[in-house]
Order: structure tokens, then sequence, then C-alpha cells
């Protein structure tokens, strides 16, 4: 995570009850025993891995996270906000026959969320760099699990088809936690096994140094600036085993980068940092 937009809106749901976290914990299988830095390489129980929604390479998109939502752009993938949409809008994009993703922060701590309250003291880490947001200690499993699983679960109930979880390399920043390479594959194979059970895909957000281990454990990937930093044949492991790479870049024209999305198979957009309703689409080849 280099750059996201601003905080959101707040809204949505009210937090679920303290005896409804302990029961999806106790349904999940949840522990405080740590997990081999190995496990998970599964699609995880529920739907199985054909039945799930798979977006292939070069699958248009819409990621908006700000302003009203906007559902007359031509794209048949969004990418909005898990908390501050309901379930009447997620199947007013599927009445459109668009497919819709849940986007949440799941490896940071952020105020203004409904559940705020429910994340204890000890888990909350330095600052991401945005107001009203910290790290989690992804190393507390005990804790974050079942937390992370009634997001997800309400991501189902709305009728997300994937979910996309944010903050997914705090073991590269500055977190405030000794959290290493080892703990982050085992939080994000976590996260990733939650929405597979629940039925839906999950992308890896960016975390590009472990995408040859973690290929196998997510249905796409989403990333931010990989061209402004010279990254994106990183993400080649992705679109080889058949899976979208949803891209943006925030201050390169599309001229500085379209040329190798296209060559590389990524769906990619310029965007603003709000990542409100405007976007800018790479031409087609030719065009």
């Amino acid at each position: 995570m280099r750059e996201r937009p601003t905080a959101r809106v707040t809204g949505g749901p009210a937090v679920l009850p303290v005896a409804v976290l302990i029961l999806l914990a106790v349904l999940a299988g949840c522990t405080s025993a740590p997990e081999s830095a190995g496990a998970g390489k599964s699609a995880g129980a529920g739907k199985s891995a054909g039945a799930r929604w798979q977006p292939e390479p070069g699958t248009d998109w819409q990621w908006q996270l700000s302003g009203r939502l906007d559902t007359t752009v031509d794209a048949p993938v969004y990418d909005i906000d898990g908390f501050d949409h309901d379930a009447s809008q997620v199947a007013g994009l599927h009445r459109k026959g668009r497919k819709v993703i849940c986007y949440l922060s799941t490896g940071a701590w952020e105020e203004f969320r409904p559940d705020a309250g429910n994340f204890p003291a000890a888990v909350l880490g330095k600052s991401n760099g945005w107001a009203g947001e910290r790290w989690l200690d992804i190393r507390r499993t005990d804790v974050l699990e079942p937390l992370m699983e009634a997001r997800i679960a309400m991501c189902a109930k709305k009728g997300f088809d994937a979910v996309e979880p944010d903050n997914m390399d705090g073991y590269r920043n500055r977190s405030g936690f000794p959290l290493t390479a080892a703990h982050q594959l085992r939080y994000n194979r976590l996260v990733a096994r939650a929405a597979h059970r629940h039925g839906m895909a999950v992308g890896l957000k960016n975390d590009l140094p472990q995408i040859p281990e973690l290929v196998g454990d997510f249905d796409f990937a989403v990333n931010e600036q990989c061209a402004q930093y010279r990254e994106c044949e990183e993400l080649s492991p992705f679109v080889k085993a058949g899976k979208a790479v949803f891209h943006v870049e925030y201050e390169l024209p599309v001229a500085r980068f379209c040329a190798d999305s296209r060559r590389l198979g990524l769906s990619s957009l310029l965007k603003k940092y709000e990542l409100g309703v405007w976007r800018e689409r790479c031409p087609a080849a030719g065009a």
C-alpha cells in the first residue's frame, strides 16, 4: 500500500453483536494457535473454485470509493466500498450485468467504521498515513479472524461477488509491530480462505513480493502504481494463471503506461486519488 483514497463516507450496517462475532469464530474453526507459514493453499470450504467468479485478464472495471455511486459507467466490473453500499445497490448493479467487488480494509483499523469499537487497543499500531487509520497487528489472528469473518460475511449477505481486502502488506511498513513476511503470508491466506468460505472471489492488493507464494490463493490482483514504480512485470503470474489484474495509475498519463499494460494483459485505468467516478481507460490497440 503506497497511496489510497482519502477516508470514505461512513455508514453501512449496524455493528454485529459480540455474541455473533464469537459464533462466527467458532463456526470458522478459529483458534489463537499460530498456523504454519505454508498453510492454507487450498481454495477453502464452501463453493468450489470453479463455482466462484473468476475475472479474466483484460476485463474492464470501475473503481469508485467516494462520492455518490454512479451506475452508468460502461464497465462489467465495479469495485465499491462494502460498508457504504447496501444490498439493493449491489442488486442494481447485478441487474445491469455487472459483477461487484466489496472493498474492505483488512490490514488497518479505521476509526470511522461502525465496528471500530470491536478492535482492542492492543492490536492497533502506528498510523498508515491516513487520518483515523492505524495498522493492525496481524499476528493476533485470535482477535482479527472473527472480526474479518464478520466483515466478509457482511459482503456475502449483501450479494457481492468478490472481496478486495486492502492494507495487505503491513510487514513492509512501519506498523509498530515486528511483522515478518511469514506473518503476512499467513494472514493474507486467512483472509482469502474466509472469502472463499462465503463463496466469493478475493483479490490480492499490492504485496508484489509475495505474488509467487499467493497467486494460487487469490482469484485476481488489484494494484496501484506499478507502472510508476516499474513493477508491473511482477504481476505476470496472475495473468499467466488466467486471473485478472485490476490496475490503476494516478500520476502518469495513459500514454506512459497503456502500451505496457496491453502487452502484459493488465486491466488498467487512470484515476484520481479520491477514487471518485472519473476514470480514463487505456485506448484499444491501434486507436
